[in-house]
């Protein structure tokens, strides 16, 4: 159990001893430092349901709670703060110096498909991609820690509009390839792109679609062919896909990006038919289309229905999501679905996950959650974009993120080794900025602060991570311990510390990770305090040193596990 869970368990019984019954108690930290370490708010609700003064159930609850605590003192109207004694901060300390797990409050495993990532195939990832991969990835990992079965899913967005662009400007460009050719039936040949080719073509393309009618009507047209089965736009379509994958891959690899599953809306078109007859009870036809009705009789905003089946009998985004959640449950059968995706799509998703209830296509009881992101802004307050107006590939962004932190890392550093560190810190930038707002939450992408060394950052986390490492190969005691607490600096490391649980049961509750990088800056930063007034090297007193080398275990253990949860990797130096 979680030490501060224990702590809570701890007053909850002790209370209850003296005749007052409350659902949980909250340990919070206190305010102001000189009244104590923590505080308790629950006096003001016990005095409505009992009826007597907040104050003296305080002063009741501050007699039995002074056996184990020290300090314990009541404040305004009754809040008791307390404070935990040293041999009791010592032996939690020494119980948690190695030990990650004993900060989880376990519960039940559920098994769980995490859906991220969404790349389109066939185009250059944007940075809108990088929150879906870094904030999946995090959820991820995270669920994974509360002892979940968790599979990702990138779920690809291989199937649209981008298969008509493309195939119809390499028509126009070959137009003698067999697969263009009604007549042919043999064997079907390998095609000669590059991702370069996809990237050039899809652009002349969708300009030339803007432009004129006729060409769109023609994009149209193949992308139906590709949803009917087309044979040879559906080989070649798919050849196009296996040439863009491996860059896709590429740049998720940068970001420590992993996938369970490499589906997508193409191979969920083979459950299509299958999913159909679940939904065909309540698909009626609405201005040609097939449609559900999703509406619900409490509803105070008007929610359309779901198109499935378009007029022209082609799929959309909805019969195929649809039908990947079909897949889902008959091959992994999860307890939840969690869908990371832009907030901009939340009525769409409310419109998917309704149909799925309502066809009974998920049970009752299976959770669909729509975990929605805002948008990444440059400084001008708009959606991140290149000079000339056009949606930022994720590549560019990368790139000019690499070329500032470049800047910063010591010239000294051997070339083979500065490489990876000035990579990791590129993405340890780029990842902390991400996941530092609340996942809903739009924000600015500064370049310039947050490369910076100092602050709210990435790298000034990596820096503390740097500090610790090179002391422990200075200072390393295998079995160190803490002996006493010598200073403040060391006990405020050790409070901190008590409410990581808290910290790691908001995130995953709220699916949210700005709480985890919120944390690490607080705790670097009271690592730093102590690094700077605490001569660590050269501490005469023995027993105060290996509490000192006990220390940067401690805090490095807690670093370490949460920058892995962030897919944030750490650098030996700087």
């Amino acid at each position: 159990m979680a030490k501060l869970k224990g702590i809570e368990d701890f007053i909850q019984k002790e209370i209850a001893k003296i005749g007052y019954e409350i659902d949980s108690v909250s340990l919070e930290e206190c305010s102001i430092k000189e009244l104590g370490q923590f505080q308790l708010n629950f006096a003001m609700k016990l005095s409505k349901i009992y009826h007597k003064s907040p104050r003296d159930i305080a002063e009741e609850v501050k007699r039995v709670l002074d056996v184990r605590f020290k300090n314990v003192n009541i404040a305004g109207p009754g809040f008791i703060n307390l404070s935990l004694k040293d041999e009791e901060l010592l032996e939690y300390a020494n119980e948690y110096i190695n030990d990650f797990e004993k900060y989880i409050e376990y519960e039940k495993p559920k098994t769980i498909v995490v859906d991220y990532g969404g790349a389109n195939a066939a185009k250059a990832l944007h940075v809108g991609h990088m929150r879906s991969a870094n904030i999946g990835e995090a959820l991820k990992r995270l669920a994974k820690l509360f002892g979940n079965k968790v599979i990702g899913d990138v779920h690809l967005g291989d199937l649209g509009r981008q298969s008509g662009m493309l195939i119809s400007q390499l028509m126009e460009e070959q137009p003698d390839l067999v697969f263009f050719d009604k007549n042919y039936k043999g064997e079907y040949p390998k095609i000669n792109l590059t991702i370069e080719d996809l990237g050039r073509m899809y652009k002349i393309a969708n300009a030339k679609a803007k432009e004129d009618e006729t060409r769109m009507e023609l994009v149209r047209d193949i992308t139906l062919e590709i949803d009917k089965g087309n044979v040879a736009y559906t080989n070649l379509w798919k050849q196009i896909v296996e040439i863009s994958e491996p860059t896709i891959k590429k740049v998720y690899n940068e970001l420590n990006c992993t996938f369970d599953l490499w589906e997508g809306e193409l191979s969920s078109m083979q459950y299509v038919d299958e999913t159909l007859k679940v939904l065909k009870d309540y698909l009626y036809e609405s201005e040609g289309a097939l449609v559900i009705d999703v509406t619900k009789d409490d509803d105070k905003l008007s929610i359309p229905p779901l198109i499935v089946i378009k007029t022209n009998g082609a799929t959309i985004y909805a019969t195929r999501d649809l039908a990947t959640i079909y897949n889902r449950v008959n091959k992994i059968n999860p307890d939840e679905f969690w869908y990371v995706v832009d907030d901009r799509q939340s009525m769409y998703f409310e419109q998917v996950f309704r149909a799925s209830y309502k066809t009974s296509l998920v049970r009752n009881d299976v959770a669909l959650k729509f975990l929605g992101f805002g948008t990444i802004n440059g400084t001008d307050g708009k959606p991140f974009k290149t000079r000339s107006g056009e949606v930022m590939e994720l590549s560019s962004l990368i790139s000019m993120v690499k070329e500032e932190i470049t800047k910063k890392v010591k010239d000294e550093i051997s070339d083979d080794r500065k490489e990876d560190i000035i990579n990791n810190l590129t993405i340890a930038t780029l990842k902390y900025a991400d996941l530092l707002s609340y996942r809903k939450t739009d924000y600015v992408f500064d370049l310039v602060k947050f490369s910076s060394f100092e602050g709210k950052t990435g790298p000034y986390i990596l820096y503390g991570i740097v500090r610790i490492k090179s002391l422990l190969k200075k200072l390393d005691i295998e079995n160190s311990r803490f002996n006493n607490i010598p200073n403040d600096d060391v006990r405020d490391i050790i409070l901190s510390s008590i409410k990581l649980s808290k910290v790691l049961n908001l995130s995953y509750r709220e699916a949210t990770l700005n709480y985890i990088t919120d944390y690490l800056f607080e705790i670097t930063n009271l690592f730093n305090k102590f690094y700077n007034n605490n001569n660590i090297l050269n501490e005469k007193d023995k027993d105060t040193q290996e509490t000192y080398i006990a220390l940067l275990k401690f805090v490095y253990n807690i670093c370490h596990n949460l920058l892995n949860i962030l897919a944030i990797n750490e650098v030996d130096e700087m």
